[in-house]
């Protein structure tokens, strides 16, 4: 208090105009301050023009959080640093977030009124289960996104014709290299399964993004793919990356084969079928007599049908390519696939590992000069086009100038001219007061001789004298005298 009570004195013991000099500065700091806080405080803006769901909003937070991006949430946006908006955008779109909003059963029972048609209620209802079905598939590890389309059950429309089962489509999006094993596979199959009334599993079809249908049976894994990563990963670990090359390629038996297996057992200790034949002959009567009794006791049959479906590996054909500089063990490298592939002679498999030079010829770069060379050779026509353009307008352009010029003072003299031709000499010459003497000269040529005589006595003589040699007609520097040239030939 004491300090503050010394401090209002001294500022009361202070002149007027020193107080508003104080003030003055002061206030300017102050405001200077505030400026410098709000140009260093970065402008925010939203994130997104279109408000976002929740789920989507959600998605989009958990990414800005895992990549340190400061962001405030709000309702249905993200306020972020509008410097760094583009390239947000820019991450979370090659990212591929958010995704699509999901149409929800929810969303579309809200759709459904008291008068809606039953057709309608079902598609709504269908595109609400098929939302459902992608939300649970998003969140399974390896999977980024998925579309469902459900073909519900359709009994038969007449009496004799034939009802059909309901289906499902699976299009899945993986997330980068990943692969889904065969018991994720069987696992998304009977999620789908039982999301759909009346839907079995075997109804379920599952694409990935390259359109390669995926099925849970363990035959499926030996194509071509999984076994030259299997085998390319293996390499890499013992080997290095890049000592060898392996491409596989599957042929696959589209015949289906069904064995028929049928055994009959005997009902008790007795055979099953028994046969008796009695034949006679009387020859006085000539007769003949032939008997066939026949017993079948009953049997237990057993009979089993086998049928082995299409798609089993017929052949698989292996490279590897070694670097020869790498100064490899062929013959391990050769064990090494032969194992890991699966090799089987028998089947027809064939296996080639060879010793390859990896090195590649530098490509010549080209130097600055023919780059050069290669952005002018284009422009060259219309560059010189523009050149002869500018050299011909500035050839043509002093005698367009002058040309220009000489009609204008024709112009000009011309109508001097014809207004002074009425005029008192005195008149004319003050009128040529202010004009040149090669002007004047053109001017006093035009007045009958009467008046340009009068004018030209007016002139002092210095200046008469300029403007009668401007007035003598020039002559060719081949012929000095036309008219003495004309005297001597008449």
């Amino acid at each position: 208090m004491i300090a503050l009570a010394q401090l209002l004195s001294r500022w009361s013991a202070l002149s007027r105009a020193a107080r508003l000099l104080a003030g003055a500065v002061a206030i300017a700091v102050l405001a200077l301050a505030v400026s410098a806080v709000l140009l260093g405080h970065p402008s925010r803006c939203a994130l997104f023009v279109q408000p976002l769901h929740p789920e989507q909003l959600t998605e989009v937070e958990e990414r800005l959080a895992a990549w340190n991006v400061p962001f405030t949430p709000a309702a249905d946006n993200v306020i972020i640093d509008a410097r760094r908006r583009n390239d947000v955008l820019l991450r979370l779109s090659l990212a591929g977030v958010p995704h699509e909003h999901l149409f929800s059963t929810g969303e579309a029972m809200a759709n459904i009124g008291v008068l809606t048609p039953q057709s309608v209620v079902d598609a709504q209802t269908r595109a609400g289960l098929s939302g459902d079905i992608e939300a649970g598939l998003r969140g399974i590890d390896g999977v980024d996104d998925a579309r469902v389309i459900v073909a519900p059950a359709k009994p038969p429309e007449f009496a004799d014709g034939t009802a059909e089962d309901a289906s499902a489509s699976v299009r899945l999006r993986l997330r980068g290299d990943a692969q889904l094993t065969h018991e994720a596979v069987a696992g998304i199959r009977a999620f789908v399964a039982a999301s759909v009334p009346e839907l079995r599993a075997s109804r379920v079809t599952i694409l990935d993004d390259r359109g390669v249908a995926l099925t849970d049976d363990a035959r499926a894994g030996d194509d071509a793919a999984d076994l030259q990563h299997s085998l390319q990963s293996a390499l890499d670990g013992v080997y290095g990356e890049g000592a060898a090359i392996v491409r596989v390629r599957t042929e696959f038996d589209g015949t289906q084969y069904a064995e028929r297996d049928v055994r009959r057992l005997p009902v008790g200790a007795q055979a099953i079928q028994a046969l008796r034949r009695s034949e006679s002959f009387d020859g006085n009567g000539k007769h003949y007599r032939h008997v066939e009794q026949g017993e079948d006791r009953g049997s237990d049959t057993h009979e089993l049908v086998s049928r082995v479906p299409s798609g089993a590996i017929k052949r698989v054909s292996t490279a590897v390519f070694v670097d020869e500089t790498r100064a490899l063990d062929l013959a391990k490298v050769r064990e090494l696939a032969a194992a890991a592939v699966g090799f089987n002679g028998r089947r027809g498999d064939t296996l080639a590992v060879e010793a390859v030079d990896f090195r590649r010829p530098a490509v010549a770069h080209k130097d600055a000069w023919w780059l050069l060379y290669g952005a002018i050779v284009p422009l060259a026509p219309g560059v010189i086009l523009t050149i002869g353009l500018v050299a011909c307008t500035r050839i043509a352009l002093p005698a367009l100038t002058s040309l220009i010029r000489e009609l204008a003072e024709r112009a000009a003299v011309g109508r001097a001219s014809k207004a002074a031709a009425g005029f008192a000499p005195g008149r004319v010459r003050t009128m040529l007061e202010r004009e040149p003497p090669h002007a004047a000269a053109a001017i006093i040529s035009a007045l009958p001789a009467a008046t340009a005589t009068a004018v030209l006595e007016l002139y002092p003589p210095h200046e008469r004298e300029a403007i009668v040699s401007r007035m003598q007609r020039r002559h060719s520097p081949l012929l000095d005298n036309a008219h003495e040239l004309l005297r001597d030939r008449a």
